[in-house]
């Protein structure tokens, strides 16, 4: 019986597969294919980590944080480069600590 999945996976999964007696059906992405289906990956991410919580949360938002890290390098970047700029703009504009929510503007 053939389960068709069709969509990125972490580099060991193949492997992981054959230890458990399966058969990956696997190719490798071109850079454009791998960008979009990244892209995809963050949105299925987004998904696991709202509907989580707790420890298993954690460990949904650290899946968020590997595909962003993958996304940075498409652009020759770092996580490490993400992480300084987030630092930069908390340090110009704020973080979230303090729950703001904005209403409204009166010009």
């Amino acid at each position: 019986m053939e389960k068709v999945y069709n969509k990125l996976v972490r580099d060991n999964i193949p492997n992981i597969i054959e230890k458990n007696n399966g058969k990956p059906n696997i190719r490798i992405l071109d850079n454009q294919e791998f960008k979009l289906e990244l892209e995809k990956k963050l949105k299925e991410e987004y998904n696991e980590v709202i509907e989580s919580t707790g420890l298993d949360r954690v460990e949904e938002l650290a899946d968020m944080l590997e595909v962003i890290s993958s996304l940075a390098r498409l652009e020759n970047a770092t996580l490490e480069d993400v992480m300084r700029v987030k630092e930069e703009k908390k340090t110009k504009r704020g973080g979230f600590d303090k729950m703001i929510y904005l209403e409204s503007v009166e010009e």
